[in-house]
């Protein structure tokens, strides 16, 4: 009776680090693109003493997790809805933000993400907080993200913020 309870004992944690091992070499594609995402809020953030090189390369970090063709449509704030169109354009806007705040950090919650049955596009809602540097308040947006499998990455080829509020 001792052997057996011993070979049941062995045969599950066998069994088990099996299954661990398949999930960390095969994520599923929610995983993955959780993991894409929060990769993207590290990759947004930057501080006040950042060198040139350091905002060129953080900057084309950011801009390769989008597609060529990316449409961006958020509503900042104090301001009116503005629009990117492509990678180029996020690109160039990036860099400006660098020079234009002194810093900036970006933190992504509550990430749900929905991948088609093709396994090939997704749909991502999150929520975004941001804070610039020298800012007492943050910015807290709903975001919708659109992501297509393309050259073996999730990227984002569609974004937009959420209106979550409305006046009757």
């Amino acid at each position: 009776m001792n052997m057996w309870v011993r070979r049941v004992l062995l045969a599950a944690a066998l069994l088990a680090v099996g299954v661990w091992i398949w999930t960390v070499l095969f994520p599923s594609p929610e995983r993955v693109i959780r993991k894409r995402l929060t990769e993207l809020a590290k990759s947004a953030t930057f501080g006040r003493n950042e060198s040139p090189v350091a905002v060129l390369l953080n900057s084309q970090k950011v801009a390769g997790f989008f597609t060529a063709d990316v449409e961006i449509k958020v509503d900042v704030p104090g301001r009116s809805q503005q629009v990117l169109s492509g990678r180029d354009n996020l690109f160039q806007t990036t860099m400006q933000l660098h020079s234009a705040l002194g810093g900036l950090q970006v933190d992504f919650y509550d990430i749900v993400v929905t991948v088609a049955p093709d396994k090939t596009t997704a749909e991502a809602n999150l929520t975004l907080k941001t804070r610039a540097a020298g800012e007492r308040d943050q910015i807290i947006q709903e975001l919708k993200l659109w992501l297509n499998k393309t050259e073996g990455d999730w990227r984002i080829y569609r974004l937009e913020t959420v209106k979550t509020l409305s006046l009757l």
